[in-house]
């Protein structure tokens, strides 16, 4: 299983959307690294994800996500899955 997901910093209030096949280890590597964009913002939080069956599915989306630019539309996404309680 692959997944595309989207972290939030409270620290910097910005959003980094990345695809992975393991969710939980790539979050504590986003939160332990000191090297990169991500470490300017520890600590992340996962806010949203998507399964998907393969990496290229996965990396898909998450382009799509990127392209978006758009973080009311990423706001929203976040809304309604957490709405229906997932």
């Amino acid at each position: 299983m692959f997944y595309c997901y989207i972290l939030y910093s409270p620290k910097l209030d910005k959003y980094y959307i990345g695809s992975t096949n393991n969710i939980e280890g790539r979050l504590q590597r986003h939160n332990s690294s000191n090297r990169g964009f991500t470490s300017t913002g520890k600590p992340w939080e996962l806010k949203y994800y998507e399964s998907f069956e393969t990496r290229s599915e996965a990396l898909e989306r998450e382009m799509q996500l990127k392209k978006m630019k758009n973080r009311s539309f990423l706001e929203e996404l976040i809304s309604k899955k957490e709405n229906r309680g997932i």
